[in-house]
């Protein structure tokens, strides 16, 4: 037997005994007064005032003295020391301490006062489990060092790794405050299907599932663009959703196949509206979640202060390999790309080349938060032609800390010139790309009943609470990240 179900066989032991005691292991509530930080920030008049408390938590370490212990409890704020004497809760309650393990739940019934070390504590005058713990905790209390096993066994990672939880808890921060100053500018926020009879509004492979009823096969959702631009048809000016987007493709620090998207339209506004919009919002975020707008992200120091960088794609990507790309033709780009060695899967599709060029040579640079702006038609189906250059379109992406955050465009509302697009793209699928994106004739169909000029914009949630928190990996902000089965091993 490996030590770990010898530990495991104790547990479940203990737990028999507690049952033969009389002893529920798992009784259904408690009635908890104060948290720890509650105690510790009103320690003074707690203490002065002798007023009974009741704490509740995962008991963390456990020192006995004999007669008497000391214990850590975690709860949802922070964690106290507890301190329990035989002679205050009685000899037989106290030698129950035999029968408890870290990582119990308890509940404690006590008054407040200082060791002589200063340590701010609870004495208990009563205690009951709550739950019994089977499975022991992570050795000395330095969490899961496993990455992998952190990421499979979250709901352990969370309570034992120092750090982790506050990433998720700044996490929800920074959405409430997107959501706050949305609202606060008279946006709508709305709901969108996921399952959906034909994907569209962005570049990826669905993910496909049979609807039985209906004897017909739908689609996850990989972006809710097209669904939202209906609204502005139906009359809708300004509308955002915090969505589930799936995407079937590879998994990586950047990628996960089951992703959170933050997507808004505004009618009457081109995509320099947008930025404008955007650049303010983040700013505002930083202060509101974070405290502050000075980051920090893979060991630069980022100032998030407006007005940002703005540069377009092609004039920068001259910069680097002093090529304008602007009327290459695709062989030549592809000659390009081969002799400048890049790592990326080349096929011959004009965008992608660009894509691949920029990434290798251009994204890496972008530290300081750059509005790369003005990408070529082929790489931009749903973005209006630029109206000073129409081989180009009017789109931006942010990139901050070099990784890219968001995506907006000068949406197209010509029904006439998207269908093209969309035919374009169905012959990029008949080549291969399986990424390219298919033709929504109920789309065309809503546009054609009119829809005015709209700004609209994609910023990748995950990808930015990345940046906001400086976490290298997306599995780092998505509690319950996609992982390979688990193997006899784990």
């Amino acid at each position: 037997m490996s030590e770990q179900s010898d530990l495991i066989r104790i547990r479940r032991e203990k737990l028999a005994k507690l049952r033969e005691l009389g002893i529920n292991p798992y009784p259904y509530s408690f009635q908890r007064t104060h948290f720890s930080t509650e105690i510790i920030s009103d320690f003074e008049t707690l203490s002065t005032s002798e007023k009974t408390v009741k704490i509740a938590g995962r008991i963390l370490t456990l020192r006995l003295h004999g007669k008497s212990l000391f214990f850590h409890l975690l709860d949802d704020k922070g964690k106290i020391q507890v301190y329990v004497k035989s002679d205050l809760v009685g000899p037989e309650k106290y030698t129950l301490f035999d029968l408890f393990d870290l990582g119990d739940f308890i509940g404690v019934t006590g008054s407040v006062f200082k060791t002589k070390t200063g340590e701010i504590t609870v004495k208990a005058t009563d205690f009951v489990l709550l739950s019994k713990s089977l499975h022991p905790l992570p050795e000395k209390w330095h969490g899961l060092q496993d990455k992998e096993l952190r990421y499979r066994q979250r709901y352990v990672d969370l309570f034992s790794t120092p750090g982790i939880k506050e990433i998720f808890l700044k996490r929800a921060k920074i959405i409430k405050a997107i959501r706050d100053y949305l609202d606060n500018h008279d946006f709508v926020e709305v709901e969108t299907p996921i399952l959906q009879p034909l994907y569209g509004g962005a570049s990826a492979r669905p993910f496909v599932t049979h609807h039985n009823a209906l004897d017909i096969d739908l689609y996850l959702r990989i972006a809710d663009e097209l669904y939202l631009k209906r609204l502005i048809v139906g009359g809708f000016e300004k509308v955002y959703e915090f969505c589930k987007d799936f995407r079937n493709e590879g998994m990586d620090k950047n990628h996960n196949p089951e992703f959170t998207m933050l997507e808004l339209y505004v009618a009457y506004w081109d995509y320099q509206e947008v930025m404008n919009l955007l650049e303010e919002m983040m700013n505002w975020v930083a202060h509101n979640a974070l405290g502050s707008n000075q980051i920090t992200y893979n060991e630069h120091r980022i100032d998030l202060t407006p007005p940002w960088g703005r540069v377009s794609l092609l004039d920068s990507i001259q910069e680097k390999i002093g090529v304008n790309l602007l009327h290459k033709k695709t062989d030549e780009i592809w000659e390009i790309a081969t002799n400048l060695d890049l790592r990326a899967n080349l096929i011959k599709n004009r965008g992608k080349l660009i894509e691949a060029i920029f990434e290798e040579k251009v994204q890496p640079s972008l530290i300081a938060p750059t509005f790369v702006t003005d990408y070529p038609v082929e790489m931009s189906p749903l973005a209006k032609k630029h109206r000073s250059n129409l081989y180009l379109t009017e789109r931006f992406e942010l990139f901050i800390g070099a990784a890219e955050v968001a995506n907006a465009f000068s949406e197209l509302n010509d029904p006439l010139d998207q269908r093209q697009r969309f035919e374009e793209q169905m012959k990029l699928r008949s080549a291969g790309d399986q990424e390219a994106q298919v033709l929504d004739e109920d789309y065309l169909r809503a546009l054609e009943y009119g829809m005015p000029p709209v700004g609209g914009l994609g910023i990748g949630i995950d990808r930015l609470v990345m940046v906001l928190c400086d976490q290298r990996s997306i599995r780092d902000v998505i509690l319950f990240p996609q992982m390979k089965p688990e193997t006899d091993g784990l």
